[in-house]
């Protein structure tokens, strides 16, 4: 017989976790002391709740396997929330273990008691509350089958005290079944035809990748696929490195921050092929005019989100891994050379750039393009993640984790944590701007006290730059709150002395001509975390750009601007 907290150590084991990223409180000190002395996994412990989620999650997406992370009842649990909802937009699998107040308290409003399983009902893959010590074990396993079932997700599972303390069955299933999860849809061969005969008779058709690519670690199909169909390839932000970014037939990113070489051959296509992605809005612009003369083809695990946003003409809802090679062993080998030459004309007429002087984010990235071959680059959000998405190199060897669907400042550093310890030989660098890395900038202890080196770049503009950007373009100049010094002589924070007193070595950068000796130096500090702050002019842009409520043809560009 063993207490309730034992078997939660001894699932975690069971399952093969690596890391669980923890926080104590009241109500999961028994859970605590359950882990004391237990050597089976690293646990560690952040300096915040929202730190600690996204560090499970950063782990999760750069290993595909499950990130663990467990707090206690109330404040720590509420603390989750904005992290369980950023791993559930995009799709990343978590196991998010949480401490309640005793069975005979719930509903009463004892102290630091939520309901968890109400508050996550619609962000969370799943979440339950434990009322029995009996069904603890059963619980656990179907945490992690249903996190990594299907399109990955976020489950919950909430443990009351009483239910940490009894004692019980040590026994833990091998195996569970899970209602309607194990189900694959089945696509009949009628329908498969009809997509290959689609797809064998377009003329102009343009292949779009999203987030599932990744998730379904589907890189071989879809390349196999790319080399007998020999067409124009777009992703989303999500879908980003996919296909490699130097494969032959890879154009760009799409959607409202896209090339003007994707964006057209999405726009002028007569028949798109969307994998994994939900098509959303930052990937259509204004859906009224997204497409109109294109016959949509939608392959996505999710049947919930074919036909969401954009009326397809074949659904094909399954695993990419299992229906792609029935497309692929049926198409024609095909040559669409003149059309891929007509896209690959516009970006050299119109290509993704800066045409700033002096140290620019384009500059700096393709310094990290040059310098870091086998990496693992974090964003977290705003103008830094869209400057990233547009100049960085994504390959094999090269990889790019962002929060897509929920766009969660505060994300990246964090994150950037659990890549690392997911990925130790790996080089991680976080491309953070001066707001969002103060949003969770605690964690600076947790890279030292844990001896995690991760390269943070900071891009400084003094602003919420994003926001400051609409404002400027779309808001006549009113700069509402989004300037985050009081004047050009003063910042505060001092990130370079902020580095230092946590005992890190920090860099401050404001020429083009620094660059390479500050990445070089950067990239030899293998056993310590360094801060480098790169001083960028506030005025600088995001363009392309479509404003809102325009369609992908109203792009604007340095040429309008």
């Amino acid at each position: 017989m063993i207490s309730g907290a034992e078997m939660v150590v001894n699932a975690l084991v069971k399952e093969e976790v690596e890391v669980c990223f923890a926080y104590p409180g009241g109500q999961a000190i028994d859970l605590f002391d359950a882990l004391y002395q237990r050597e089976e996994f690293r646990v560690v412990l952040p300096r915040h709740e929202q730190g600690l989620i996204h560090a499970a999650d950063g782990y999760a997406r750069s290993t595909g396997k499950v990130g663990v992370c467990l707090v206690t009842s109330g404040p720590g649990a509420t603390n989750l929330v904005t992290g369980i909802a950023t791993a559930g937009y995009d799709s990343s699998p978590l196991v998010c273990i949480t401490g309640q107040v005793s069975t005979h308290l719930i509903g009463k409003d004892a102290f630091q008691e939520v309901d968890m399983v109400g508050i996550c009902r619609s962000i969370a893959k799943y979440a339950v509350t434990v009322k029995k010590r009996e069904d603890l074990g059963e619980i656990l396993k179907k945490a992690f089958v249903i996190a990594q079932t299907g399109k990955p997700g976020v489950v919950v599972v909430d443990i009351p005290k009483n239910i940490q303390q009894e004692l019980g069955s040590e026994m833990y299933p091998e195996e569970v079944t899970i209602r309607g999860g194990q189900k694959t849809p089945h696509i009949s061969f009628e329908k498969l035809t009809e997509a290959v005969e689609l797809l064998n008779s377009a003329n102009k058709p343009v292949v779009l990748l999203g987030g599932g690519v990744h998730r379904g670690a589907a890189y071989r199909e879809i390349a196999k696929f790319v080399e007998k169909y020999n067409v124009p390839v777009v992703t989303t932000i999500m879908g980003k490195g996919a296909l490699p970014n130097n494969h032959v037939n890879y154009i760009g990113n799409v959607g409202i921050h896209g090339s003007c070489a994707a964006n057209h051959a999405l726009m002028n296509s007569d028949v798109l092929f969307a994998i994994g992605t939900r098509l959303n809005d930052r990937v259509t612009g204004n859906t009224t005019t997204f497409c109109p003369l294109t016959k949509l083809i939608h392959l996505d695990i999710d049947p919930a989100v074919i036909d969401k946003n954009v009326d397809s003409q074949i659904r094909l809802v399954g695993d990419i891994n299992d229906l792609l090679p029935k497309i692929t062993s049926h198409l024609h080998q095909s040559s669409y050379d003149e059309w891929l030459q007509e896209i690959k004309k516009i970006n050299e007429i119109l290509p993704v750039r800066m045409e700033e002087r002096g140290l620019t984010p384009e500059k700096i990235i393709k310094k990290v393009n040059d310098h870091f071959s086998n990496a693992i680059v974090v964003t977290d959000v705003g103008q830094n993640q869209l400057w990233t998405t547009q100049f960085l190199e994504v390959t094999k060897e090269r990889q790019l984790l962002t929060s897509g669907g929920l766009g969660t400042m505060g994300f990246g550093f964090p994150a950037s944590i659990g890549a690392k310890l997911g990925n130790p030989s790996k080089d991680v660098l976080t491309i953070t701007g001066d707001g969002g890395f103060q949003m969770n900038l605690q964690e600076l202890a947790t890279i030292i006290l844990e001896k995690i080196p991760i390269i943070i770049c900071i891009f400084n503009n003094r602003s919420l730059g994003n926001v400051r950007q609409w404002q400027e373009m779309f808001y006549g100049e009113r700069y509402s709150y989004t300037m985050l010094s009081n004047s050009n002589d003063t910042y505060v924070p001092d990130f370079i002395a902020l580095a230092h007193s946590y005992g890190l070595e920090g860099m401050r950068i404001t020429k083009e001509e620094e660059l390479d000796s500050a990445f070089e130096k950067a990239k030899q500090s293998k056993d310590k975390p360094i801060v480098l702050e790169f001083m960028l002019e506030t005025e600088q842009k995001v363009l392309p750009i479509v404003a809102p409520g325009q369609g992908l043809k109203e792009m604007i560009t340095y040429e309008d601007n």
